[in-house]
């Protein structure tokens, strides 16, 4: 039996960082992501998708088009290695509108008022095509044999001669339910810490303390929802306005313009509710409340977008636990990315976002995370660790 050097368990930016990072080096991998698309928690909408269209209404396509569901910015000046990558395959940025007034509600028996704006500095930046254009450029650069996508990995079993990487096919493949053992001799865990800890068997077990490590490690993103709201043209410039507001009585907290570069207008706003009052209301309802906010900060021109979007990222199984709904919003402590002891202790990987130090939860993070498990490898200890084995030589059991 065959295995191959490297198994990665996630194919969000971690994941395909982590896979690109090792084509490169021409080590042989396998990725297996649970979603049927890539990106994990980068996900798009696009404005040519009808305005009825279900949350869950995402393409990860290339475009020029993308309204981003999940995160939005990353700061090159504070994160020089996401943005020398961004540069390395040549992803044309932008910088966040922020010219003009912010709208600010106070208090629900008081109207809005407009007040001066501020630009944050440095600029935040967004990426044409949304963030998934990340995610594609990097798809390009691999081996798509390897990229299986509709893998939910249930067990991970260490044996004498490799590790048994046991997974199901989701319910939207044609095998659905079918159990696929994958071998590899090293396993990088490309998502976060908390779902390892719960989705995951390891046999043997990890060490307690490890375990209890992750199961405190918050989830970034996974609490939140983000309503975006289209529009032919963002007219709120034309008032002098940012598309910024802020708000005391909601449903959105925090807005920002999320137009295209040329072209449509958007809006979009994290929301304030917590999970569990979102989830007693259905989305037509709470989209409902979003455009009623939105005429009340920017004007009647905002009651008819022409596409919006809800993304409940609390209600997606495959990012967020029980445990995250009520998470504060903080960006959580990197916690260890490997044992320290035991038979994981060589053979066994975090590479997700949360287990970067520098910016846990971040975009910037995943690449951290990732450049940093790949960096930490210790080749030498498999025979394996080499790009002999070709897309046909895949050893799996069915």
């Amino acid at each position: 039996m065959q295995s191959l050097p490297i198994a990665i368990i996630g194919g969000g930016l971690s994941g395909l960082y982590a896979a690109f990072l090792l084509e490169q080096r021409g080590i042989d991998c396998i990725l297996l992501e649970a979603r049927d698309r890539l990106g994990g928690r980068i996900a798009v909408a696009k404005s040519s998708v009808d305005q009825n269209a279900s949350s869950q209404s995402v393409d990860n396509k290339k475009s020029n088009n993308g309204f981003d569901l999940g995160p939005s910015w990353f700061w090159p000046e504070y994160q020089p290695q996401l943005s020398s990558l961004i540069e390395a395959l040549d992803l044309p940025r932008f910088a966040q509108f922020e010219d003009g007034d912010m709208m600010v509600e106070r208090a629900a028996n008081q109207l809005p008022i407009r007040t001066q704006g501020y630009q944050s500095s440095p600029p935040s930046m967004r990426l044409v095509g949304g963030m998934a254009a990340l995610i594609d450029a990097l798809y390009a650069g691999l081996n798509p044999t390897r990229m299986i996508t509709g893998q939910i990995v249930k067990c991970v079993i260490k044996t004498e001669r490799c590790i048994n990487i046991e997974s199901e096919s989701s319910a939207e493949q044609m095998t659905a339910g079918q159990i696929t053992t994958y071998h590899a001799q090293h396993v990088l865990l490309a998502l976060p810490p908390r779902l390892a800890a719960a989705n995951i068997n390891f046999e043997p077990a990890l060490p307690q303390a490890l375990i209890t490590e992750w199961q405190e490690t918050a989830t970034w993103m996974a609490p939140h929802a983000k309503y975006v709201a289209v529009y032919d043209s963002p007219f709120w410039r034309n008032q002098g306005l940012s598309g910024s507001a802020r708000s005391a009585v909601g449903p959105l907290t925090e807005i920002h313009d999320a137009s295209l570069v040329e072209g449509k207008g958007a809006l979009f706003g994290f929301f304030g509710v917590p999970a569990h009052v979102r989830q007693s209301v259905s989305e037509s309802e709470l989209k409902a409340h979003c455009r009623a906010q939105l005429v009340r900060l920017f004007g009647a021109q905002a009651e008819t977008p022409t596409a919006e979007y809800l993304k409940d990222w609390a209600q997606d199984s495959l990012t967020a636990t029980p445990a995250d709904a009520s998470d504060a919003s903080q960006h959580a402590v990197a916690p260890n990315a490997k044992p320290n002891r035991g038979v994981w202790q060589d053979c066994l990987t975090g590479s997700a976002s949360e287990w970067s130090e520098s910016f846990s939860g971040y975009i910037a993070g995943a690449i951290d995370a990732a450049h940093k498990a790949v960096q930490g490898l210790d080749l030498s200890l498999s025979d394996g660790l080499s790009s002999s084995a070709s897309p046909s030589n895949r050893i799996v059991d069915e």
